[in-house]
């Protein structure tokens, strides 16, 4: 077998990584700060969060 075997499917050029990475990070960013509002909306409301009506 030789070692210098084509890798199999595809195969992104440089631009294409950089999107995805930038892409990668917009959506971790957009997460975290969709975590901490959450957090933060809690800590407001405090216990009453669990106190409803049935």
């Amino acid at each position: 077998m030789d070692d210098k075997q084509k890798p199999n499917g595809i195969v992104l050029t440089e631009a294409q990584q950089k999107s995805r990475r930038q892409r990668s990070v917009a959506i971790a960013l957009a997460l975290g700060v969709l975590v901490m509002l959450f957090f933060a909306v809690t800590l407001v409301k405090g216990p009453a969060v669990l106190v409803r009506p049935m």
